[in-house]
């Protein structure tokens, strides 16, 4: 059904409809509601998949197709979706757990996921007030919808807080951009996009705008042939789309950001990044043992280098625990969500957390010496090096770091450590 044009009542009728015939497809165990241990397990069966095309996905920079579809068939999409509405209602807790998860299996396939719960974050937290949000959930539910994200766009590259195209029109909009990254663009089923409030809007006016698979058009612009991250598949597109009015969020972009947008991805992208650090401690602590095995006891002699990257590990993974604690404590009151402190705060989380991981991968292959530098071996740390390097570069620490130097200027230091 073309959204564009249905009418509410008639999208709601046939979003029931879906949901009906979505809900024979799916046994108890992947059932809406279910418990921290169903989604571990289900969690689990789509690690493996991922895990099993990880070396394809990589090799031949393609879409993870067999880990999306079956994080489709373990519902995983929908899983931050309100009950009501046809999803699980889980917290960021969850989404950052299964973030990590897939992130020890398939890098490629875990940022995919946090860029999806991502959007799906703001339409949950932002699009109460939008019946066509809130049915546009609804489907998403039934339907296991793919959301990409499209906020970087022209000269301004990953300047998030502005935008050069604008929405155009009144009942019905159009709009056209140059995104010069739209991961997995062309496998997404929808794609929320910024853009400036209207034409005579400053660049940073923005708003946050939703357009479904049949609402717009892609033109590549360039491809995807990077280091690492391969499978996101993140190419540049000129992005033409057209739909109506109620697509856009009703709360600007600037309130998006500051709630949601950048502190849950900050949080999704540095749990992702932790899986894939995980996962070359868990090399490397098998490499030793064997090697330890062989020599009848004896450590080998990148055995010190497993000590710093499990220390590493630990230090990262009580960084995201803490931001997420804060996050979970204040999130729903506004005027300490777009605190300097908490700004501040989640901002350098993504900062602090991308080199942790990088450093934890690099001790990672140092404990395997030759065999981690190796691509042709069991303890080969090459897709996972090249993968975690992307975390500093693909989103800009210095960008982020410039935007919070001046901000920095004006906070205090802590009193004492209870501060």
């Amino acid at each position: 059904m073309n959204i564009r044009t249905a009418t509410i009542n008639g999208f709601a009728k046939e979003a029931r409809s879906r949901d009906a015939a979505r809900a024979v497809q799916f046994n108890e165990s992947t059932a809406p509601n279910a418990g921290a241990a169903d989604l571990s397990a289900r969690v689990e069966k789509v690690a493996a998949v991922a895990a099993s095309h990880a070396a394809a996905v990589d090799a031949d920079a393609r879409f993870p197709s067999e880990s999306i579809a079956a994080a489709r068939a373990q519902r995983l999409l929908s899983i931050a979706v309100p009950r009501e509405l046809g999803g699980e209602g889980l917290g960021v807790a969850d989404v950052v757990d299964v973030c990590y998860g897939l992130g020890r299996a398939c890098a490629s396939t875990a940022m995919i996921y946090a860029m999806h719960q991502t959007k799906v974050a703001c339409l949950v937290r932002h699009g109460r007030g939008s019946s066509w949000h809130q049915l546009l959930l609804r489907r998403l539910c039934a339907e296991q919808l793919l959301l990409a994200s499209s906020t970087t766009e022209g000269q301004s590259g990953g300047d998030l807080r502005n935008s050069a195209a604008a929405v155009d029109g009144d009942a019905r909009i159009t709009l056209e951009r140059q995104a010069t990254v739209i991961s997995y663009g062309e496998a997404a089923d929808a794609v929320v996009t910024t853009a400036r409030r209207a034409a005579d809007a400053a660049s940073s006016d923005q708003v946050l705008v939703v357009f479904l698979k049949e609402n717009y058009t892609l033109e590549r612009l360039n491809g995807w042939d990077a280091l690492g991250m391969r499978g996101t598949c993140s190419a540049g597109f000129k992005l033409v789309a057209s739909g109506l009015r109620e697509q856009i969020l009703p709360v600007s972009y600037a309130t998006i950001h500051a709630h949601t947008m950048m502190p849950f991805a900050h949080l999704a992208w540095s749990s992702a990044w932790t899986g894939i650090a995980a996962a070359a401690v868990e090399r490397a602590r098998a490499f030793v043992r064997k090697a330890a095995q062989r020599s009848g006891g004896s450590l080998p002699p990148g055995a010190t280098h497993l000590t710093r990257a499990i220390a590493s590990l630990r230090t990262l993974r009580c960084l995201i625990a803490a931001s997420l604690q804060r996050f979970e404590a204040i999130s729903a009151d506004p005027v300490a969500l777009e605190s300097l402190d908490f700004q501040t705060g989640m901002n350098m989380l993504k900062v602090n957390a991308s080199e942790l991981a990088v450093a934890t991968v690099m001790s990672a292959m140092q404990a395997c010496g030759l065999a981690g530098y190796r691509n042709d071996g069991e303890f080969s740390m090459g897709r996972h090096l090249r993968d975690i390097l992307s975390s500093p570069i693909m989103i800009s620490n210095d960008r982020i770091l410039a935007n919070v130097a001046a901000a920095s200027l004006l906070a205090g230091t802590p009193a004492s450590l209870r501060d």
